[in-house]
């Protein structure tokens, strides 16, 4: 009769020295970057040479169906901020927008890439659109100023 218990007890001892020794498996480097979230982009202008840079072209303004969706430097897009997306400047850069039409301007910060439209050098919010009556026409004949 002692033998139902030894066999019991060496069986239970048995379990837990295996079960300790079993190593779980780590994933490798290359799957823990694809777990982690994506690094947003920092917000700050790059260091100015306070060269003041201007460009003509067209500007057109983003759609209502862009608004609350993420833009390009990680920031949620809102139609009522005064910002803008190009190509090239680096994000958190101050842009003065002058609309030829009429001579209205507005500063915009910079925090999303595009315009993808050919020929478009700016792509505004529909607050900076407002901001410098260019609602109505949709895509219009701008100044850009900002400092280098």
């Amino acid at each position: 009769m002692r033998q139902k218990p030894l066999i019991l007890i060496s069986a239970c001892t048995c379990i837990l020295i295996l079960t300790s020794c079993h190593r779980q498996s780590v994933p490798e480097k290359s799957e823990y970057s694809k777990s982690k979230p994506a690094k947003t982009k920092t917000t700050t202008p790059a260091k100015s040479s306070g060269k003041l840079v201007k460009e003509k072209g067209k500007a057109s303004y983003y759609g209502n169906e862009f608004d609350g969706r993420k833009t390009a430097s990680g920031e949620i897009f809102r139609q009522s901020k005064l910002t803008a997306a190009h190509r090239t400047l680096p994000f958190g850069t101050m842009v003065t927008v002058k609309n030829l039409a009429n001579g209205k301007s507005v500063t915009v910060r910079i925090n999303d890439r595009g315009p993808y439209a050919k020929g478009r050098l700016i792509d505004l919010s529909k607050s900076a659109a407002q901001a410098i009556d260019m609602v109505r026409q949709g895509v219009g004949n701008v100044e850009i100023s900002y400092k280098k």
